[in-house]
């Protein structure tokens, strides 16, 4: 059954994520504040003017944008969403923003008389565009089981964690663990380069044993390779840290290992890379080691 979806927020990833929605057969209605990618118009989308005639003409209105200030405006600044819904319509935020928010965003959507479900997701530009996503979600149940079919045309790993916010919250923890992997996996391969080894062996050695992982084959490979174009930016992951740090404070939990990485990306950010992918945390290593991996440099 064709659907007619909105979609607000067309950047690295929501215009794939976009487009698969569309793909699936379904009417598309979007709006976002940078030009319209080729992608999504190929796939028949609607450019609308606003948030609120996206909600207007819409069922369901997906949102993918920056951070939790970005999403409030969509959903209630001037020409937002909230402007434009009627009972009985859903709105999911797939965006990475603060949990403790989107409880409240979450009981003024449904104050209207409207479903809500909070859904960010994992896997990057790649996953996006290959629709294989893990989207961890927050909501009620008869919500999820309704538009679970438009999550599969986006991701493979779909799963309902608990009410709103509570897909935020797995978020969080998620880029807790992928940022900590980036700095191990950067810590090993500055170590291991600039001890003499050749760091693409290295890594091809590592990928067999205990210590293998996603970020050891993808990060691995582009901090090798020096290939930092975005597939999720690095001043993205330094927010969603900050979410972490900030739920942890208000929570009386201490994040040590994630407070550090932090200082990390901060130092990455300080040197102006804040726009590149979130691998090139390794550069803060190597300015503090004075070593490049790759680099030819006989072991110090």
């Amino acid at each position: 059954m064709s659907i007619k979806i909105g979609f607000i927020g067309l950047g690295i990833m929501g215009a794939p994520m976009a487009a698969r929605l569309a793909q699936g057969g379904h009417a598309l209605f979007v709006h976002t504040r940078s030009q319209v990618r080729d992608e999504v118009t190929a796939a028949g989308a609607t450019v609308c003017a606003s948030a609120t005639e996206v909600a207007q003409r819409a069922e369901v209105i997906f949102t993918m944008v920056p951070d939790t200030p970005d999403v409030e405006r969509v959903l209630f600044g001037e020409g937002g969403i909230a402007a434009g819904l009627t009972a009985g319509k859903t709105v999911v935020d797939m965006s990475s923003i603060s949990p403790m928010a989107t409880k409240d965003f979450a009981r003024r959507i449904e104050a209207l008389g409207c479903e809500w479900l909070d859904a960010p997701v994992s896997g990057g530009e790649v996953g996006a565009k290959a629709g294989t996503l893990s989207i961890m979600v927050g909501g009620k149940e008869a919500t999820f089981a309704r538009i679970k079919p438009l999550f599969e045309l986006m991701g493979k790993n779909i799963t309902l964690v608990g009410g709103a916010g509570a897909g935020q919250t797995t978020k969080v923890a998620n880029q807790i663990i992928v940022a900590l992997n980036i700095a191990a996996v950067g810590e090993a391969l500055v170590f291991a380069s600039k001890a003499g080894a050749d760091p693409a062996k290295v890594r091809e050695a590592l990928m067999g044993g205990f210590a293998s992982s996603r970020i050891l084959e993808v990060h691995g490979e582009r901090m090798i390779k020096r290939t930092f174009n975005p597939g999720f930016r690095l001043a993205l992951h330094q927010k969603d840290l900050n979410l972490a740090l900030q739920s942890a404070k208000a929570m009386n939990l201490a994040l040590p290992n994630t407070a550090n990485t932090a200082q990390l990306m901060q130092a990455a950010a300080a040197q102006g890379w804040d726009q590149l992918d979130h691998s090139a945390l390794v550069r803060a290593l190597e300015v503090m080691g004075h070593h490049e991996v790759g680099s030819t440099t006989d072991a110090a």
